[in-house]
């Protein structure tokens, strides 16, 4: 990313941290990698949500052994026992294939700040195919991504599994939501297509996306 791209992406998302505080309080603690930013929960311990900017995402990084981790001694993540025992795949947020071109990048998405618990069907489904398509859009243009879980009373081990996952996309020059879904988190997984006010209401919060 280059010195403008960047310092676009810290405006933005020195707006995204309004979003911040129309959420529920839970040791909220924010996760700057540098590629991408997570809002991440002590209480849920999971991400609430992760924002990032994309650009001729894409590549041939051979992601053999790399393995999710938590290197923040700052959060309480799930682990590879809570989800050993409970069937759910680890569901990037900053997708892992969107910085194949850059093998430290690509890394660095592997981090439990950066997934949600996901049923199969939804993680290899309609997510990765929503995923692959958000890859395409960014080849001719920068595009703003924006998702996060929708927390019930699901559990797995002592962390929250998302009823729900959302995911919204903005093409950065000309401002314009390319895509506002939401995703249901079971082995029915459903998406529906609405506005961001409707996505606004479901999650009863504010999103704040590029002006």
């Amino acid at each position: 990313m280059n010195s403008c791209s960047e310092n676009r992406f810290f405006k933005v998302f020195a707006l995204v941290l309004l979003f911040v505080t129309s959420l529920p309080s839970g040791a909220q603690v924010v996760v700057n990698k540098g590629i991408y930013k997570a809002n991440f929960s002590n209480t849920f311990h999971q991400p609430r949500w992760v924002s990032y900017v994309l650009y001729k995402g894409g590549g041939d990084c051979n992601r053999d052994g790399f393995s999710f981790k938590n290197d923040d001694d700052r959060l309480q993540t799930a682990t590879d026992e809570d989800y050993a025992h409970h069937g759910y795949d680890k569901g990037h947020l900053a997708n892992a294939e969107d910085f194949a071109f850059d093998c430290a990048k690509d890394e660095l998405t592997f981090r439990y700040y950066n997934c949600l618990p996901q049923k199969a069907n939804l993680n290899r489904g309609l997510w990765k195919r929503n995923e692959t398509d958000v890859r395409k859009w960014s080849q001719n243009q920068k595009v703003y991504i924006i998702c996060g879980g929708y927390f019930g009373n699901a559990k797995m081990g002592n962390t929250i599994v998302p009823d729900y996952c959302w995911k919204v996309v903005q093409a950065v020059a000309s401002k314009e939501v390319l895509f506002c879904g939401w995703f249901k988190n079971s082995d029915h997984a459903s998406l529906d297509t609405l506005s961001v006010p409707e996505l606004e209401k479901k999650l009863k919060s504010k999103i704040i996306l590029l002006k």
